[in-house]
């Protein structure tokens, strides 16, 4: 069984810079893909960034935030810059037992362990 913590969120006015963390204990995510999705108010869950064989990122970020990985501490961040009052969500990440295409990578479904979320704010 694994466990993810995330941490870093906040409020930031726009343009600023936050960073996630996302801290997995239980088992080693290392070997499978990892994924930040984010849910604004009134809106579904959506994909925001995951890191599998490669990493991949919504058109909405793509530019503004990185993913990446620290396998020693077992340890998943989401960096994000020029931030703007519609990254606004709660921020939550997932790890899936196994890598996953590009495709799969982007689906909910495909991720068997989720965080709990933190609340990214951005004000105008």
């Amino acid at each position: 069984q694994v466990q993810l913590v995330e941490s870093g969120g906040g409020l930031v006015q726009a343009g600023g810079s936050l960073r996630l963390s996302c801290a997995a204990s239980g088992r080693t995510i290392s070997s499978g893909a990892a994924a930040w999705f984010r849910r604004a108010p009134g809106k579904e869950r959506e994909f925001v960034a995951a890191s599998s064989w490669t990493t991949y990122y919504a058109d909405s970020v793509k530019g503004r935030f990185t993913i990446s990985r620290d396998n020693v501490r077992n340890t998943v961040y989401l960096q994000m810059d020029s931030l703007k009052p519609e990254d606004t969500a709660v921020y939550s990440c997932a790890a899936s037992t196994r890598r996953l295409l590009e495709y799969d990578a982007r689906r909910l479904d495909k991720y068997t362990y989720w965080g709990q979320g933190t609340q990214v704010t951005v004000s105008s």
